[in-house]
């Protein structure tokens, strides 16, 4: 139990420094070495690695379990994901660090920033909770009203869709 904490508390350490080295510098990249779902990654750089969870944004929940499908359009969203980042370099926009110690950020490949992306082509709603300090949703609002318009991805279920929050309420253990 005690190692445990320690061990815990080590790794969170470990994740505070590496993330004061990613906001230190924009230019921060990382190689996405793999992808959980549609707005939660890994990615490594000169032998760290973090998780990092797609600030601004609310993807489609996957299922935990493999002979369940999880929320519509969480596979959409996952591949989507995958094609725009894995294998890929990327830069990091840091905004600290989430309830789980995963780093909060934007991504961008090749200038593209990828979190907006993912809310422009429906596979994203914009998170609903309190924006991380300095983080300006007001692009993502704006993607999102466009991406409801054009009945993209999630928003072509109309009446049926369920937000990821709600979905992750209901789906509590």
């Amino acid at each position: 139990m005690l190692f445990n904490y320690k061990l815990k508390l080590t790794m969170t350490v470990i994740t505070i420094v590496l993330f004061s080295f990613i906001s230190a510098t924009f230019a921060s990249q990382f190689k996405v070495i793999h992808v959980y779902d549609g707005d939660i990654v890994k990615a490594e750089s000169q032998g760290y690695e973090i998780t990092i969870c797609l600030v601004g944004i609310d993807a489609p929940e996957t299922s935990e379990k493999k002979n369940e499908s999880g929320q519509p359009f969480s596979q959409r969203a996952k591949i989507h994901l995958q094609k725009l980042v894995l294998n890929k370099t990327v830069e990091l926009e840091g905004y600290g660090l989430d309830r789980f110690s995963r780093v909060l950020a934007v991504l961008y490949v090749d200038g593209i920033n990828v979190n907006l992306e993912m809310v422009k082509e429906g596979l994203a709603e914009v998170y609903k909770g309190k924006p991380a300090p300095g983080f300006d949703n007001r692009p993502y609002w704006e993607a999102e009203q466009e991406a409801r318009k054009n009945k993209l991805g999630i928003w072509s279920l109309g009446d049926k869709y369920i937000s990821p929050r709600e979905w992750r309420r209901l789906h509590k253990k």
